[in-house]
Formats: structure tokens, C-alpha cells, sequence
């Protein structure tokens, strides 16, 4: 099992892979009001989880969705919700996609593609239509990290700014922030003990590989205790709407 695999089976029971909600969710994707009859575009896409319910909620949009590891199960989900004739897959780097003029451009938990925040605000950008909009979502640190949570993350004080710094960010590369979510400890929750416990699940059917189950079992307890006794309450997750500024 390759990390793409393991990724894929861990967000089986939360395709949002990230620490939030679906009321959440539903609430930012109001708030970033595309254009109508705009294309959207999902830098770092997965399994189109916001894509599908952007289209779903607008029939007026159509998408396009890019990622290294596209989602098996993309197509069913769009299949699903009715949008799938709207709704375009391309497999490769974000980083290195370009099609401009879309109403909105999403990027949420992807800004390592890219290098980090800043370099992520400004590709969003060169792929924003004027009037456009941004949604985008990204960790930071609660305050100074521990040691247990730099080693738990492999990150050390540097790798994550802080929400004001990552707020400030956004502003010195021509954006304004017209909305935010900042996770919640129950988002982050229900987002980790889906991750171990999809894992775990699949791991413990009768028809799974002896030695899938080995790696998926080893794969969940290491982060269950990388969050637990690690990162958890000392990283968060914002997700902010943003317009370009002046």
C-alpha cells in the first residue's frame, strides 16, 4: 500500500480531507458565492468533495478538478449528486496546472504543492477571472509548538504561521479576507478518529491482505499517537474566502 492508497481508505468516512464539517463546509461554500455561470477550478482537488457540493447547491457552475492522486471514487460521488456532466478531472501536479479565468478557485490543505502559503496565494491568483473569488484552507499554529508536536509533524516553529500571520499572509499578497472558518476541537475530532478509524476498519475485513492489514493497522496506531499525544490542540485549520483586494 502506497500513501496515496492509505490516504484514500482513511477519508472513506470523511471525503473533506480536512478537519471540517459538512454544515461548515456548506456555510464557506455560501459565503464564496461564485460568479453566476462561472467555471470554478479545485487546486489539489482529492475526491471532490467540495467541488460536488459547490455544483450541487449551483447548477449554473461547471469545475474542473486537479490532483496527483485523483480519488477512485470521485466519479461515483459526482455521479451521485447529478453534477458529474459539469464537472471535469485532470491528473497532475497543481502546482504546475494553469487555466485562467475561473469565478472561484479552491485550494484547501494543498498549499504544500506549492511550497507553503504564500507561494499558494499567489498561484491562486494568476488563476482568478477579475470579480472573482477564493477559498482557501490551511494549518497554523495555537501558539508555540511543542517539542512533542514539531516531532509528531515533522514541522518545526516555522513551517506553520500562526492564524494572525497566516491572516496577514493573505493581505500582503493583495487579498481580503471577507470570510473565515477557523476549525473547531469537535471538527478536528470527528476528522482524526474518521482517519484511524476508516483505516482500522478496513484493515479488520476477512478479505483484506494479511500484509495490508499489517501496514494499514501499523499506519492508523502511528497516527493516533502522533495526534493524540502530538499535534492535537496545538495545530489548527482556517479556512478563508477571500476577494482580491483593490
Amino acid at each position: 500500500m502506497d500513501r496515496a492508497e492509505t490516504s484514500r481508505i482513511a477519508h472513506a468516512h470523511h471525503p473533506v480531507a480536512a478537519p471540517v464539517s459538512g454544515a461548515s463546509v456548506a456555510r464557506l461554500l455560501e459565503r464564496l458565492d461564485p460568479p453566476r455561470g462561472s467555471r470554478v477550478l479545485d487546486l489539489g482537488c482529492g475526491s471532490g468533495a467540495w467541488l460536488v457540493e459547490l455544483l450541487a447547491r449551483r447548477p449554473d457552475l461547471t469545475a474542473v478538478g486537479v490532483d496527483t492522486h485523483l480519488h477512485p471514487d470521485r466519479v461515483a460521488r459526482a455521479n451521485a449528486r447529478g453534477v458529474a456532466d459539469r464537472l471535469t478531472w485532470h491528473g497532475g501536479d497543481a502546482a504546475e496546472w494553469w487555466d485562467g479565468g475561473h469565478g472561484a478557485v479552491l485550494c484547501v490543505g494543498a498549499s504544500h504543492a506549492f511550497g507553503g502559503p504564500a507561494a499558494m496565494l499567489d498561484a491562486v491568483a494568476t488563476h482568478v477571472a477579475p470579480g472573482g473569488r477564493a477559498l482557501v484552507g490551511d494549518g497554523f499554529w495555537e501558539g508555540q509548538p511543542s517539542a512533542a508536536a514539531q516531532e509528531a509533524l515533522g514541522a518545526g516553529p516555522d513551517d506553520f504561521p500562526t492564524l494572525t500571520g497566516l491572516v496577514g499572509l493573505a493581505g500582503d499578497r493583495g487579498w481580503a479576507v471577507t470570510y473565515a472558518h477557523v476549525s473547531t476541537a469537535a471538527e478536528w475530532d470527528d476528522y482524526e478518529w474518521s482517519w484511524t478509524g476508516s483505516l482500522t476498519e478496513w484493515a479488520l475485513r476477512p478479505e483484506t491482505d494479511p500484509g495490508d492489514r499489517a501496514h494499514a493497522l501499523e499506519a492508523a496506531e502511528e497516527h493516533r499517537r502522533a495526534w493524540l499525544e502530538g499535534y492535537r490542540g496545538e495545530l489548527g485549520f482556517v479556512t478563508l474566502v477571500l476577494a482580491r483586494a483593490g
